[in-house]
């Protein structure tokens, strides 16, 4: 008798760890079912991230496109301001400006260089800087081999007497311009947007 109740809580037993192992599989099971749709929903988002990216940059790229020919356009026309987002003094000081009080303008046959680093003093401008124009002379637009646009002029008035070399960047409305006064060293760098003259939102001071 105790022979057969052993070998029935042996059979009980077996039974037990069999429907646990059963369960225990069941259980990795879910688990490794419930892993792989986390890891496809989380493949699709990427997918999905990917796509959008790539879309944003196409349009980043086509609308730098067309800013590009609209600045160049508007140089050909002697119509544009270079809206300046930094100057950079000979001392090597880079100096990060307000556009619409910093910029170079070129509208026909008359060009202003307007440099206000500050927001706090008034300057001979009235705008924390000075302002100088005059009228342009050897006006030039080239374009290199490597497709960068470069503009070369003179301009000359009561407060200015220099030469201004400019480029945009290919592919973008983005310019450097290196500004050489003809009576002192003081060389100067201005760099930002090209935009057509009546899109800017500058603000003149009073000239010199």
């Amino acid at each position: 008798m105790k022979r057969i109740f052993y070998i029935l809580m042996v059979l009980v037993a077996g039974l037990f760890m069999t429907v646990l192992d059963i369960n225990a599989q069941s259980t990795d099971n879910v688990r490794a079912a419930k892993r792989q749709q986390n890891m496809d929903a989380w493949k699709q988002d990427m997918a999905k991230f990917r796509e959008k990216m790539q879309e944003d940059h196409k349009l980043n790229e086509l609308a730098d496109s067309i800013a590009s020919i609209q600045g160049i356009a508007a140089i050909k026309n002697k119509d544009f301001v270079l809206e300046a987002d930094n100057v950079t003094f000979r001392n090597g000081n880079t100096v990060f400006v307000n556009s619409t009080t910093n910029f170079i303008s070129v509208k026909g046959n008359r060009a202003v260089v307007q440099i206000s680093p500050s927001n706090f003093a008034s300057g001979p401008n009235g705008l924390g800087g000075v302002t100088v124009d005059g009228a342009i002379s050897g006006y030039q637009v080239t374009t290199d081999k490597k497709g960068r646009v470069n503009l070369s002029f003179n301009v000359s008035g009561i407060g200015i007497s220099a030469q201004i070399d400019l480029y945009i960047v290919p592919g973008s409305s983005y310019s450097q311009a290196t500004v050489y006064p003809n009576f002192n060293s003081n060389t100067l760098w201005v760099s930002g947007t090209i935009v057509p003259y009546e899109n800017s939102n500058i603000i003149e001071g009073s000239s010199l």
